[in-house]
């Protein structure tokens, strides 16, 4: 699969140069894949294999879904858990064209939704709770400008 910009392709694995994927450190994997498959519409592209993580596309980003784990050799002071609900310190951000709609589809379709769409700072935006605690922010800008 793979993403056109300008004149470079980014696929996923790249054949050359670079792709960027979102990791998350899950519980389960099959249960979050079908979560963003469900709820977003994301391309399952492999679900692993017992000890390799999951891929999905989604939109135009690709996601890598695994397990968390103690340190390798790789990363020997590293530990990957899933988040603690109440303290997160990054998240995704998908900006969208009419957050109404997707408020009421992904709801429709099992997303918990923290509160409804809220005005703010030339935006309308809201927050997803997903099944492993991160948090999405969907936002649809108003007035704002980007340059």
């Amino acid at each position: 699969m793979s993403v056109q910009v300008e004149q470079k392709s980014y696929e996923m694995p790249p054949k050359d140069g670079i792709s960027i994927a979102c990791f998350l450190t899950v519980t389960d994997i099959n249960r979050s894949l079908d979560y963003y498959e469900k709820v977003f519409g994301g391309r399952i592209l492999s679900r692993g294999d017992g000890n390799a993580p999951g891929y999905l596309q989604l939109a135009n980003i690709w996601m890598i879904l695994n397990v968390g784990g103690g340190p390798t050799p790789d990363k020997p002071t590293v530990t990957l858990s899933t988040p603690d609900p109440n303290h997160i310190n990054s998240f995704m951000n998908f900006r969208v064209a009419d957050i109404q709609a997707c408020y009421e589809l992904w709801k429709s379709r099992g997303a918990e939704f923290i509160t409804e769409p809220i005005p703010k700072y030339g935006e309308i935006r809201c927050y997803i709770r997903d099944p492993d605690g991160y948090i999405i922010e969907v936002g649809q800008s108003t007035n704002l400008t980007y340059g």
